[in-house]
């Protein structure tokens, strides 16, 4: 054979054992997962959606408990670390609040219980809200939080409520990702409650590395005017970036 036809020869080989490796669909839903479709219109979006969510849930049916299990605790954990900023932002607002562990454990109790209620509510269709609405509630609580935390030297004694009130809203949020991944009536139970642990894990990460990070660093009181203050204004202004931007995007 000559070199050009060798050359022809093995890129036509490569080419068919890539074709035959790689199921075609495989393609597809990846894109679709990583949000790399681009539709005609949302009426073939929807149906590129409910095709891939209905592929998720035989893929879960198939799986053994544990695994399922394990899937929706990492599920809930990445949704805070790393691609919950804005819950991660509302985490840090409270932690700054707070002069005690004590009050810092009754704010994210309230904040856990509360979105806990709406995260069960939402995932069995009870309770409904557009999700943009969901998302600039989010935003505008973040601000609350941070601006109450420059206005007050202590924690109010309405705090527990506010944030109770916000943590409502964002179980909303969580339950959106829960609506893309599809639960399994089977195990509807068992892996809400997964879900739920990972976002725990995933604030308390947020919690521990955020003292870490002032106490053996910066070596300071993350209560400290020096701290507090200047984090709360960053924290402020970042949620009124997203709270305007999810206004007009409205």
């Amino acid at each position: 054979m000559r070199v050009h036809e060798i050359i022809i020869f093995c890129f036509l080989f490569c080419v068919s054992f890539n074709a035959f490796s790689h199921n075609p669909e495989d393609f597809v839903i990846a894109e679709i997962e990583r949000g790399q479709m681009n539709f005609e219109n949302e009426e073939i979006a929807a149906e590129y959606g409910a095709a891939l969510k209905r592929q998720r849930a035989r893929r879960l049916a198939a799986m053994p408990l544990y695994k399922k299990f394990y899937i929706f605790v990492k599920a809930g954990f990445e949704h805070i670390i790393p691609q919950g900023l804005d819950h991660i932002l509302f985490v840090l607002g409270l932690f700054f609040s707070c002069i005690t562990f004590r009050s810092l454990l009754w704010q994210v109790t309230a904040f856990t219980v509360a979105h806990s209620i709406t995260l069960v509510l939402a995932a069995q269709g009870l309770v409904q809200l557009r999700g943009d609405i969901v998302e600039i509630i989010i935003a505008l609580s973040i601000v609350w939080i941070a601006v109450e935390n420059c206005l007050y030297k202590e924690t109010s004694k309405w705090r527990y409520l506010v944030v109770f009130s916000f943590g409502l809203l964002h179980g909303l949020g969580f339950a959106a990702l829960l609506t893309q991944y599809g639960l399994p009536k089977e195990n509807f139970i068992s892996l809400l409650l997964a879900f739920n642990i990972g976002v725990e894990f995933g604030q308390l990460a947020v919690l521990v590395i955020a003292f870490l990070l002032i106490k053996l660093v910066l070596r300071k009181n993350w209560y400290s005017n020096q701290i507090k203050i200047p984090a709360s204004i960053i924290i402020a202004l970042v949620g009124l970036f997203w709270f305007v931007e999810r206004v007009f995007q409205f």
